[in-house]
């Protein structure tokens, strides 16, 4: 498989991508965003694009994918509704909209979030707008569109926040949420198990197109 990554220097982006950089059958990895990882690997490429909102002068870069795997975006807090919308719903879905013109038959998987209002009117903010991106996302004529919506993640491998304080927080909390995952498998995954899920669904699919913790977890 050749797989386009999105958001792969943040916390799940880099479990992702560790777990496609060792997959067999992975032949090559592509990662898109503002910055590089900084990761060199035979099958690692690297494209950086400041403005992710136009992709016009990379669309020749951009076909020939048999998955994306989408874990860019950020936190709501403290953020304006417009604000919030522009980065959680415009910018996926102008990557998406252009990803399935150019790869009609990619699976494309999108990072939401556990309590995610598909019906786009709760009292949530963020629910309602990642139902939106969702709902947006499973209309694209991609080959199949899949929501992973983790609840807590623990992070494995080395993969980091980049918000400081989320880091500082993972640091501490590590050895309760190791715990936490055996006391309460269906409501935590982890970084390795959200990546290894995202190959399995490129490979072979899944039941349904909603994933929570449990489903996340059984796919990996």
């Amino acid at each position: 498989m050749n797989i386009l990554i999105f958001g792969a220097t943040g916390m799940v982006g880099q479990g992702v991508l560790r777990e496609c950089l060792l997959a067999p059958d992975v032949d090559s990895v592509v990662t898109i965003g503002r910055g590089a990882t900084g990761q060199q690997h035979p099958k690692l490429r690297e494209l950086v694009h400041t403005d992710l909102y136009d992709y016009g002068a990379i669309e020749s870069q951009l076909q020939g994918f048999d998955a994306c795997f989408f874990c860019l975006g950020v936190s709501s807090a403290g953020m304006k509704e417009d604000a919030y919308r522009r980065i959680t719903y415009d910018l996926t879905v102008a990557a998406a909209t252009v990803l399935a013109r150019l790869n009609p038959g990619m699976t494309f998987t999108y990072v939401s979030g556990t309590g995610t209002d598909s019906s786009e009117r709760g009292s949530s903010m963020w629910a309602r707008v990642k139902g939106a991106t969702e709902n947006a996302l499973l209309r694209l004529p991609f080959k199949a569109a899949y929501m992973f919506r983790p609840g807590i993640i623990q992070p494995l491998h080395g993969a980091r926040s980049k918000t400081p304080l989320y880091h500082a927080v993972y640091v501490v909390l590590s050895p309760l949420l190791s715990l936490a995952g055996r006391i309460w498998p269906d409501q935590l995954t982890t970084t390795e198990r959200v990546g290894r899920a995202m190959l399995a669904v490129a490979r072979h699919g899944a039941p349904k197109v909603w994933l929570e913790p449990k489903d996340i977890n059984a796919l990996a």
